[in-house]
């Protein structure tokens, strides 16, 4: 019953991260998720664009800010897919941000693709939250866990009286 909140839970970040206008077509943004969901969407968007013929995906990983320690989890764990796939990867100039080459090439971002991103942010400037400014992501993020923090154990005490034992 519990993986399949987490799912739900899952399922809702991923779809408020990447609703359309949020990211661009290129990007995909797992930070919020847990890393075994993060490893799970990241190898199905992989296989979706390079069966699409996309060379390249920006993948948001964040910086760690919300972990213990302050410590990357996801970023980790999408290099090892990059090394399991045979792809090549990069951080980009946001430490929170990675460049994979999906064409299996160096993983260095074309100038172009830098300009248009940059263009895009000009153009977007609600998308520089991921450049240092998440405030907005993090108050919703926060309303979030206020939540699913007040509701989760009432939702498990009551499954627990009607029907079964939850470990």
């Amino acid at each position: 019953m519990m993986e399949q909140y987490n799912k739900q839970a899952s399922d809702f970040i991923f779809r408020e991260n990447n609703a359309p206008g949020r990211t661009e077509a290129d990007t995909i943004d797992l930070h919020g998720q847990f890393v075994e969901e993060a490893e799970d969407i990241l190898e199905q968007r992989i296989k979706y664009a390079q069966s699409h013929g996309e060379t390249h995906l920006h993948v948001i990983v964040g910086k760690g800010n919300h972990s213990n320690n302050h410590i990357q989890k996801i970023k980790p764990r999408v290099e090892q897919v990059c090394r399991e796939q045979g792809l090549q990867y990069a951080t980009e100039h946001n430490a929170g941000r990675m460049y994979i080459n999906l064409q299996g090439g160096p993983a260095q971002m074309p100038p172009h693709l830098i300009t248009d991103h940059n263009a895009y942010q000009e153009h977007h400037p609600q998308h520089q939250q991921h450049h240092g400014q998440q405030q907005g992501h993090n108050q919703q993020n926060e309303e979030i866990e206020k939540a699913v923090k007040k509701y989760l154990p009432k939702i498990l005490r009551k499954l627990q009286r009607s029907c079964c034992t939850v470990m």
